[in-house]
């Protein structure tokens, strides 16, 4: 059997709860985003439900530590189709066994969790190290980001606490929204962008004046600061793998 769901978070723990309330036997979860009907196989479709997905939420509280529902999170924050599918098994299993099952290593979808989430962390770290921001012309500080994985929700309080006395905005560009922080709250937002606009950087025009400017200097220092004869590039790149320069002033040397 498939359950088909909206792929949001509360969809996956409302296809929970029907699996409980009907004891199918195996079932396999989908995404509508990547599902494809199949000959002979019954389909259930999820309608989310809050009340359903918050009561299997507050059963996860009461059955594993924090940390593991951290790992939850992150996990489903993968995106990774598979994960969806581990999720609703370690669920299930976790209910069906006394509390400590999550320690268990020798369980695959345990084991599954704790991969997605040291992944999605990895991922998390490296954008609050590597994130910089630029100012537009109307003070605001602006970051368009494109990572693996959906880190917005995770990086929310680390900038919010270190750059608390300019308002910002970090914009995820693969997944089409993202944070601002207006000196009090962060809230998540959708830009529709001009085609220009829709880019790593902001156009000139949207810039500051200055920007230009504090950009050159930072590039010349980090020219004379960085000593060639001690160059290890190798060791460099598996601390700042390339795939991330592209958010590096200092990288950006033409």
């Amino acid at each position: 059997m498939i359950y088909v769901f909206d792929g949001s978070l509360p969809g996956l723990l409302t296809a929970v709860f029907e699996w409980f309330e009907r004891k199918p036997g195996f079932v396999s979860l989908k995404s509508m985003e990547i599902f494809q009907p199949e000959a002979f196989t019954e389909v259930m479709v999820i309608d989310t439900n809050a009340e359903k997905a918050d009561r299997v939420w507050a059963g996860l509280q009461k059955k594993i530590k924090k940390t593991w529902l951290r790992n939850f999170y992150c996990s489903y924050l993968s995106e990774i189709p598979e994960a969806y599918q581990h999720l609703f098994q370690f669920t299930i299993y976790i209910f069906q066994n006394p509390v400590g099952a999550e320690t268990n290593y020798g369980n695959e979808h345990v084991m599954a969790l704790s991969k997605y989430a040291k992944s999605v962390e990895r991922e998390k770290h490296r954008m609050e190290a590597f994130i910089r921001f630029q100012k537009t012309g109307d003070g605001m500080f602006y970051a368009s980001i494109d990572p693996d994985f959906n880190v917005l929700p995770l990086i929310n309080n680390h900038f919010k606490n270190r750059y608390a006395d300019q308002q910002w905005i970090i914009y995820d560009l693969k997944r089409k929204y993202g944070l601002h922080y207006d000196l009090n709250t962060v809230e998540e937002i959708i830009i529709d962008f001009t085609t220009e606009a829709n880019k790593k950087n902001p156009p000139t025009i949207l810039m500051d004046e200055k920007e230009e400017l504090y950009s050159l200097l930072w590039k010349d220092y980090f020219k004379s600061a960085n000593i060639v004869a001690r160059k290890n590039t190798k060791l460099h790149v598996k601390h700042v793998p390339k795939r991330y320069w592209k958010y590096l002033t200092e990288k950006q040397l033409g």
